[in-house]
């Protein structure tokens, strides 16, 4: 059995699942009949968890000079770049971004242009968080300028911050831009960047998505743990170093502080 074939199962399952419910019957996927099957198919057959490449600052860069910042989609993928690496965000937290507080039905949160930066008030699984966003030490890289110029030139006022362009690239629609499209965009950029190019295309394009921004910024933030834990709204520090690609896994080395 190939490892996706296990999260075909449990696809297939929840899908089950979703039917029982809709027909007013239940399926207990705690069952010890249904969970003792899973177990063991998930032990046998599932493969560790494929963490996406985290993306560094230089490489982030490199990947900005292959947008036309002299168009409306470029100035909308370099703010959505500059934005979820130096936020933090997961593409549905980018893709959610309203222009101002309670705007949409369907936003997950908004922004606030402040004179030290941008404060972002985000709606998770455990309630409301706010990220802040400074301003970066050249305006060619700094996410609030890539902001602000996206907002200026697409003329935006009200509802989702980031949308479609529309008529070749001259017009801006009103519908908010699907979370997919952000992991296009880093696809897209990380290749024509030339980022990890000592490998194939092929292999490459399995290693970038739209948490390559989230990893790049907590493996490349040279702060206190703490900081990089509460921006990127974990619960734990285990999880943040679950995106730390390149820490140093032995910095506390409990061996010698034992005396040995």
């Amino acid at each position: 059995m190939k490892p996706n074939s296990v999260s075909t199962i449990e696809r297939r399952l929840s899908a089950i699942g979703w039917n029982a419910v809709q027909r007013g019957m239940t399926l207990d996927r705690r069952d010890r009949a249904i969970a003792t099957v899973m177990a063991g198919i998930r032990n046998k057959h599932a493969a560790p968890p494929r963490q996406k490449e985290a993306l560094l600052p230089e490489d982030l860069i490199a990947m900005l000079e292959t947008v036309d910042r002299g168009t409306l989609r470029g100035m909308r993928d370099r703010a959505m770049l500059l934005i979820g690496f130096a936020g933090g965000l997961r593409r549905s937290e980018i893709t959610g971004l309203d222009l101002a507080r309670d705007q949409t039905e369907d936003g997950r949160g908004w922004i606030e242009i402040l004179e030290k930066g941008l404060l972002i008030t985000l709606r998770g699984k455990t309630g409301w968080r706010e990220v802040e966003v400074g301003r970066g030490s050249s305006d060619a890289t700094c996410p609030v300028i890539a902001v602000e110029t996206w907002i200026k030139f697409a003329k935006l006022a009200k509802g989702p911050l980031f949308r479609r362009v529309t008529s070749k690239g001259k017009d801006v629609g009103p519908n908010r831009l699907h979370d997919q499209e952000v992991a296009r965009l880093v696809k897209k950029a990380a290749l024509a960047a030339g980022v990890r190019g000592n490998l194939s295309e092929s292999q490459r394009e399995h290693l970038f998505a739209g948490h390559s921004l989230r990893a790049g910024l907590a493996s490349s933030a040279e702060v206190d743990e703490r900081y990089v834990q509460k921006h990127l709204g974990h619960a734990s520090a285990e999880m943040t170093r679950k995106y730390q690609r390149r820490r140093d896994r032995f910095r506390v080395n409990l061996t010698k502080a034992a005396g040995l």
